[in-house]
Order: structure tokens, then sequence, then C-alpha cells
């Protein structure tokens, strides 16, 4: 049969062809709830990665792993035995893997901030529109490639909308022999509307002088004092020699 004939190519748009496609997206959509519902959470708790990430990663994995629950209706049906033997899904795989180290290389981190986990989910969801291109999956394609779309642009504006306990990252450097107490400074924190993250903290000493960092987490979205008035006020907190803050998440 011509690979190129108008039958063959209708093939790919018949009404079969458009179930399993219907099929997918609905796998897709499910997928993307799912992981916005877990991403909700995390970002609630003031963690890096928020809705639009696991909205993406869960979508993504969705998408690659439904296509072997298909292989029967890849290239429309059309898809013969290679006589190489080779296995179709092991090229995914490799694919998976290699936009894996190119999604690692766009996450940076800086102090207690993270950027470029959205930017490495979206990859990874591109990654899997191609591969469903490439099998043939053009509607469902078409669908993921609109629900990134909707997930990268929408769900940060929604996350504005939901309730939240935005994180900052704190580093205090106290005086040479000045011994913080630990309760002062989370009672400190509470009358500015932040609860210190105890798994988060991590203590040094150099030449007699203590450092602290550690994450503290608003009690809600406005509850927060503003970092500017913050920062006033630990520059008159007692011992503190200096300090740096910022936010704790991309």
């Amino acid at each position: 049969m011509n690979q190129l004939s108008v039958d063959m190519l209708l093939d790919f748009w018949s009404s079969s062809a458009l179930q399993v496609n219907l099929l997918i997206f609905m796998n897709l959509f499910g997928a993307l709830i799912l992981g916005c519902l877990v991403g909700y959470e995390r970002a609630y708790h003031g963690r890096a990665a928020g809705m639009r990430t696991y909205g993406l990663v869960c979508m993504a994995s969705a998408a690659l792993t439904v296509l072997a629950g298909f292989s029967l209706d890849w290239y429309a049906g059309h898809g013969a035995p290679n006589p190489t033997g080779s296995d179709p899904t092991r090229i995914i795989q490799g694919i998976v893997t290699g936009i894996g180290f190119l999604g690692a290389g766009v996450i940076m981190k800086e102090g207690m901030s993270i950027s470029g986990l959205t930017t490495a989910a979206s990859i990874w969801a591109s990654s899997a529109i191609g591969v469903m291109v490439g099998v043939g999956f053009y509607a469902a394609a078409i669908m993921l490639a609109l629900l990134s779309a909707l997930c990268m642009l929408g769900l940060s504006r929604l996350e504005t909308y939901l309730p939240q306990r935005p994180a900052i990252g704190v580093t205090l450097r106290f005086d040479p022999g000045f011994q913080p107490n630990e309760g002062d400074l989370c009672g400190f924190l509470m009358s500015h509307g932040f609860d210190m993250a105890m798994g988060s903290i991590s203590i040094s000493y150099s030449k007699g002088s203590a450092e602290w960092r550690f994450v503290a987490i608003a009690h809600c979205r406005r509850c927060g004092t503003p970092m500017i008035a913050l920062a006033q006020s630990l520059e008159q907190h007692a011992g503190i020699k200096n300090f740096n803050i910022v936010h704790a998440r991309n």
C-alpha cells in the first residue's frame, strides 16, 4: 500500500483513531488534575515545585506510559513488525533518558532558592508531545500541547487565588560570642507572621560567630511581613551582625 496515499493518511483521522486519541486525552487530563492536586500541597507548604511542575510531570508521564498500551494503534494500525527486531519502546526510553539530562541542566539552585523546575518539566512534556506525534497520535499530541500551554499560562494565575504559605530563606550571622536563643527567634518570626521550619535549620560557627540558616514559612499569603520591613526589624534585632533573606522558591 502506498504510504502517502489519501486512504492511508485519512486512517490517522478515522473514527476509531479519534476514539483512541480521545481516550488518551482523558488519561492526560486526569493525570493533569491529579498532578496539580499533589503540586498544590507542595506549593501551599512553600516548596519549590508547585502545581505547574507536578501537573506537567504527571501528564507527561501518563502520555509516555499510555503509548505502550495502544501499541497496536501506532501508525494508524499500519505498523509492521520490524525486520531488524528493534523495539520502538526502547527508542522512547532513550528519549526520556536524554531529556532527563537536558532538564537537569536548566535547574539552578542558589542558596535556598531553586529555579528552572517548571522549565525542566515543560521540556519533558515537549518530548512526550514529540513522541506522540512520532507514533501517529496527532490529535492527542495537539491536545497535550494545548494542555501544557494551559498549565504554563493558567495555573500560575490560579495559584495566586488559592491559599498559600510563602516561604523565605533566612541567613543570620551573629556577633562574636553572642549565643542566639531559638525561642527568641521563633517568637520574633511569629510576631512578623512566620513560622520557622524546624527541619530546615543549619547552624555553623566560624571564629566564635554563629551562623543560622533556615526557612521561614508565612502563616498565610498576606500574613507575613514584607521583606523590606522584615529586613528593617532584623537590623534592629540584638546580636545580629548581618543577615540575608531571599524567597525560598522558584
